[in-house]
């Protein structure tokens, strides 16, 4: 099963979604949604992305975050003038104090500006 490009390689061709990692992590906070987050004292938090996809992020923060839980997310988006919020977004890993989210309720405009932002990114410098 071992090959040139690892399992990771493997991993990395199969997503619909390619990631960008940030060279410069920018910051983000949520807050957990439905019934869940009443039954818990720590509703909100704030976290660092590493990187970011058309579907999903990679998020470190110091809350506790669990596999499942549903949260709203504001992300401040680096030289943007105002941050970008994704309605639902569910944790889908966690490990420590990173987890990633996909995002389930992105509006048309914050899906508009998540992509415009994507392609400035993954476009090379020159």
């Amino acid at each position: 099963m071992s090959d040139s490009l690892g399992y990771r390689g493997k991993i990395a061709e199969s997503r619909r979604h390619p990631r960008v990692r940030m060279s410069a992590p920018f910051s983000c906070s949520f807050a957990r949604l439905g019934l869940k987050k009443w039954l818990t004292p720590e509703r909100e938090g704030v976290g660092v992305v590493y990187d970011v996809s058309e579907k999903g992020a990679r998020v470190m923060s110091e809350a506790k975050i669990n596999m499942g839980d549903q949260i709203a997310l504001s992300l401040c988006l680096p030289n943007q003038a105002s941050s970008m919020f994704v309605d639902l977004a569910i944790v889908r890993w966690g490990k420590d104090q990173t987890f990633g989210v996909e995002f389930e309720a992105l509006s048309p405009i914050a899906g508009m500006r998540l992509r415009k932002f994507l392609n400035r990114r993954s476009v090379p410098a020159s």
